[in-house]
């Protein structure tokens, strides 16, 4: 802010003085480049390249697939006041807008009824490529799960054209199974994460086919992961993570009709099976994840009584082996 006597004495010069722009007025954001993160599109304007280029990272190598009204993503990048990659953001829903909200410089505003996000995210944060990533610049994938789609905490990979999706708590060892899966020959769609597309008649899934992670003490059973480096994660645990195409032998795709539903259970003890497996479990399990906006909750329960029309079943093993020689028999087979 400028004196009385400071503006007197630029007057007096016939100097001019504009107060257009206020100090809280966020950046103006010249830079726009439309991303499809799980195939809606998105526009993103930022004033930082970096920005963009870090969500090309992100979303780049994902193709158009939907018509919908495009995710607005604003990310205004900030000098901030700390040199320190900021602590995690503290989440907050008021409807319509979900708030996060790590410390004054780091921040992000989602209208969910506007399909609209407001970032604000400081150059230190931004360094921390996982932490921004993470927490920040992955945030359209949060209007993908409110609005189009259904999270489902499920890996998913398909053989012959068949979608399984694998189900189960953190640990249980869908990451592992589903890239097991795809070393033997099917195809894979996510490791844990997988989006069952709204307001279909089928069973259509999506996932991030560009990208696998594993915990890792996974290496031990995979050669080719051996000696890659461990990504201390934004949140969670540690884990070995890298893009698909660093892996030749797997095939991947972005979407898959599910035909079976199956809870892993790697870790039960007694003779391996695969049994039919209660509607009512999986659907409580399934509705946990759920936020948003009441009619977009009744929204995902149609689609999760959809998705609940598919074969549910528990399969329990410890060989790895074995699990895939089932799942497979299940899928030829039938049964």
């Amino acid at each position: 802010m400028m004196t009385i006597q400071e503006i007197e004495t630029a007057c007096e010069k016939s100097q001019p003085l504009d107060f257009s722009r206020h100090e809280i007025d966020a950046p103006e954001l010249p830079l726009t480049k439309m991303f499809y993160p799980f195939g809606f599109p998105a526009e993103v304007r930022s004033n930082s390249a970096e920005v963009l280029v870090m969500m090309e990272d992100l979303w780049g190598k994902f193709e158009k697939q939907h018509d919908t009204e495009p995710i607005l993503a604003d990310v205004h990048v900030v000098e901030g006041s700390s040199t320190e990659c900021p602590p995690a953001p503290v989440y907050r829903f008021m409807k319509p807008l979900l708030l996060g909200v790590a410390d004054g410089d780091n921040y992000c505003i989602s209208d969910l009824q506007r399909t609209k996000s407001q970032i604000t995210i400081s150059h230190a944060a931004l360094q921390s490529r996982l932490y921004a990533g993470y927490f920040f610049l992955g945030t359209p994938a949060t209007h993908v799960a409110t609005r189009f789609t259904t999270p489902v905490h499920a890996g998913c990979v398909a053989l012959d054209g068949r979608g399984v999706l694998l189900c189960g708590d953190s640990g249980a060892g869908k990451s592992t199974l589903s890239y097991a899966c795809a070393r033997a020959g099917w195809t894979y769609i996510s490791d844990d994460g997988s989006f069952v597309i709204n307001d279909r008649k089928d069973r259509m899934v999506t996932g991030d086919c560009y990208r696998v992670r594993f915990r890792p003490a996974t290496a031990e059973l995979f050669p080719e992961l051996n000696g890659l480096e461990i990504t201390p994660r934004a949140a969670g645990k540690p884990s070995i993570e890298l893009p698909t195409a660093n892996l030749p032998h797997m095939s991947c795709a972005p979407t898959a009709q599910v035909d079976y539903i199956v809870f892993v259970n790697r870790h039960s003890g007694g003779s391996p099976e695969l049994r039919p497996y209660r509607k009512d479990v999986a659907r409580y399990a399934m509705q946990q994840v759920f936020y948003g906006m009441p009619e977009m909750r009744e929204k995902h329960n149609e689609t999760i009584d959809r998705l609940l029309e598919a074969e549910i079943f528990e399969l329990r093993y410890t060989d790895l082996d074995w699990g895939i020689e089932r799942l497979q028999r299940l899928v030829r087979e039938g049964r």
